[in-house]
């Protein structure tokens, strides 16, 4: 299996979210492979993808799992919540630690899945032509694109990439002093790499 976790690590303090103790980064990665594991082509890859969600998550004592109702969700929550893997309403002391996610959209799952793997062979390509520095901003840059827009990263508008610039990227991916001096540059190598003009240039 290709797929890749590229999931950081750092202190949650710096990227908890509405009172959650579940960064950003933590959930766009959990979304990423319930994405996957819904898509996966036999039960063997979709149990991998489902227990490196499952890792993910617990490192931060958080459980994870896909609701079926109206539409598949993706629900995370405290594992201080469950007892013998049920949540006890009476142990839920404030809702807003818990994140949902849906999984319904945007777009045929299908559809996702073939941006995803787009997006990350042009990290990939990043990574083998200009370095890891540059390669962790691309991640973040094809998390934001995919998990939020559904796009290639090189169809991002200016206002899109403007909005990972100014808002995803410094709360959700954890960067390094050394990945936010080269940030602008890393985007623009992935623009180059996928042979498209950034915008607004």
């Amino acid at each position: 299996m290709s797929e890749k976790d590229n999931t950081p690590s750092g202190d949650i303090a710096a990227d908890a979210q509405d009172g959650t103790e579940l960064p950003q980064s933590v959930v766009d990665q959990a979304e990423r492979l319930s994405r996957l594991a819904r898509e996966a082509v036999d039960d063997a890859e979709a149990e991998a993808y489902r227990e490196r969600r499952a890792g993910l998550v617990d490192e931060y004592d958080y459980a994870a799992r896909v609701r079926h109702d109206d539409e598949a969700t993706l629900v995370c929550y405290p594992q201080e919540w469950l007892a013998d893997g049920v949540v006890q309403m009476d142990r839920i002391e404030d809702t807003d630690r818990a994140v949902e996610v849906s999984l319904s959209g945007p777009g045929d799952p299908d559809e996702w899945r073939a941006v995803d793997r787009h997006n990350r062979e042009l990290v990939e390509q990043v990574r083998e032509e200009h370095g890891e520095v540059h390669a962790r901003n691309a991640t973040a840059f094809a998390d934001f694109a995919g998990n939020h827009y559904a796009k290639p990263v090189e169809s991002l508008t200016e206002t899109e990439m403007a909005e990972f610039l100014e808002e995803y990227f410094p709360r959700n991916a954890w960067p390094s002093e050394e990945q936010r001096d080269v940030v602008e540059r890393s985007l623009e190598l992935v623009y180059e790499t996928a042979g498209e003009r950034v915008p607004g240039s």
